[in-house]
């Protein structure tokens, strides 16, 4: 029998406040721990919290942007539970009235669009963090982040494979910065997903029994646990067992998932409305001066490419993945006019680089001017395009112009006509086998006399002049 997977996702992401979703707290990461508390975000008796207007306004613009529907009243919730992270005994969210529902997001996966549904968006605050690490007989609890103020994003189960999983998130997280309402740090905990996920027999209508894994922090991780998820799944059933619902978690170490708790429902949590604040009106005004507010999101920013550069939409998809990359590019664009040789060089040495030393664009050393005047010296023959390469690296090493590179390296093509000729009379003096093998018909060895010649030269020489008067000199030979 064969099954297929139905895979919904939570994702948590930290909204970009400076201030904490009640209180005037800070949200500054990496602070010493139970620096950034009050009464207020520690749920002290006698306290009243306050809602922070900027969270409620970066959520509006988030489910704007995610197609949804914004719901003019939203009431806060009180979720009931503890925790060591949680000392107040529950946790201030949304639940029955939300801020915004029915919305969608599109994914590219193996060349075919889907359409992902979001189910709903809702506001809430996060726990503080537990600390086991290099603590002996116990543990520690740093509350800096209760009251850090989050966006839950629950998708429907329209997700069947792992790689629709990580482009839905991929998605999501550009959207997001394209946004500037997240960092979408996952390192930092201010983006993490959860994955609910059953399989069923293919063609099977009802869903299967569900379980939930928690807190992943990276994109492959996700990938990684739902594969190895569906796997365990099928082989249960296959075997004639049960799927317990029930909640687990990955360990990246062994590739495995192992079970943390049962599976909570919401009565579980004996939900009931948060009498210390007041509901949440959202009027039209409101939700139509944020909509003047939303800036080009990735698709719009690709189909712009694509018609305004003339570059291929899987050029235009990878640049725009990334804001800061699109500026970047749209910079250098808009100094060197051969658009699509700028995306050529940004997709190929300079996302290499940035793979090789895992660093972002917001690092990089090149100015737009420089990675201009590069693809200019190649222009007017001053570095042939291998060189180009070897320049490109020392820019993004140094910051240096590609001017001062290739004087100080003595890196200038050797465009001499009769220089060139000199050193290829030399290879073909040198090379006689090779020689005789051309002239008697196998002329793909003329290939092995340009290497020579890039070799003697270091790679300098004129390549278009190297191929020129060497095809000149052969057939001269040849007609001998």
């Amino acid at each position: 029998m064969n099954y297929e997977a139905v895979i919904g996702l939570e994702v948590h992401a930290q909204l970009l406040t400076k201030s904490k979703i009640f209180c005037s707290c800070s949200t500054q990461f990496g602070s010493e721990p139970n620096t950034q508390t009050c009464p207020v975000c520690l749920g002290m008796p006698g306290v009243l919290p306050v809602a922070n207007r900027e969270v409620i306004n970066m959520a509006i613009k988030t489910s704007l942007a995610l197609n949804c529907k914004i719901n003019n009243y939203g009431r806060f919730a009180r979720k009931n539970y503890f925790y060591p992270d949680l000392p107040k005994n529950y946790q201030i969210s949304q639940y029955e009235e939300p801020l915004s529902e029915h919305g969608y997001l599109e994914i590219d996966v193996n060349g075919k669009r889907k359409k992902i549904g979001i189910v709903r968006i809702h506001i809430e605050e996060d726990a503080g963090k537990n600390i086991h690490e290099n603590v002996v007989d116990g543990s520690y609890v740093d509350l800096n982040r209760t009251g850090v103020p989050l966006m839950e994003i629950v998708s429907e189960p329209d997700i069947n494979t792992p790689e629709e999983a990580r482009a839905y998130l991929t998605q999501l997280k550009n959207i997001l910065l394209y946004l500037e309402v997240c960092d979408c740090n996952m390192e930092e905990g201010s983006l993490r997903c959860d994955a609910n996920i059953s399989v069923r027999p293919v063609g099977q209508k009802e869903f299967g029994t569900k379980t939930e894994i928690k807190n992943m922090n990276s994109f492959s991780n996700l990938q990684k646990a739902l594969e190895y998820e569906i796997e365990r799944q099928v082989d249960i059933l296959q075997d004639g067992g049960r799927i317990v619902q029930e909640t687990r978690l990955w360990d990246p170490s062994s590739g495995t998932t192992a079970s943390m708790r049962s599976k909570e429902e919401a009565h579980d949590y004996r939900y009931f409305p948060c009498p210390d604040l007041v509901p949440v009106v959202v009027d039209e005004e409101w939700i139509e001066n944020i909509k003047k507010t939303l800036p080009e999101l990735p698709d719009e920013k690709k189909q712009r490419f694509v018609s305004q550069y003339g570059i291929p939409e899987y050029d235009a998809g990878v640049i725009t993945a990334s804001k800061a990359l699109a500026d970047y590019y749209e910079k250098v664009a808009a100094i060197y006019n051969d658009a699509k040789k700028v995306s050529n060089w940004v997709m190929g040495e300079l996302l290499r680089l940035l793979k090789e030393d895992e660093k972002e664009i917001s690092d990089i050393l090149i100015t737009p001017e420089n990675f201009a005047s590069l693809l200019q010296l190649i222009d007017k023959g001053t570095i042939s395009g291998k060189i180009a390469k070897t320049v490109f690296e020392e820019m993004y090493k140094n910051g240096k112009t590609p001017d001062e590179i290739v004087e100080e390296k003595g890196l200038e093509q050797v465009s001499d006509e009769g220089e060139i000729a000199g050193i290829i009379d030399r290879v073909l003096a040198e090379n006689t086998k090779q020689v005789e093998q051309y002239l008697g018909g196998k002329e793909k060895v003329a290939g092995f006399f340009v290497g020579q010649v890039m070799k003697a030269t270091s790679g300098k020489a004129n390549p278009g002049l190297v191929n020129k008067i060497l095809k000149e000199k052969l057939e001269a030979m040849k007609n001998k």
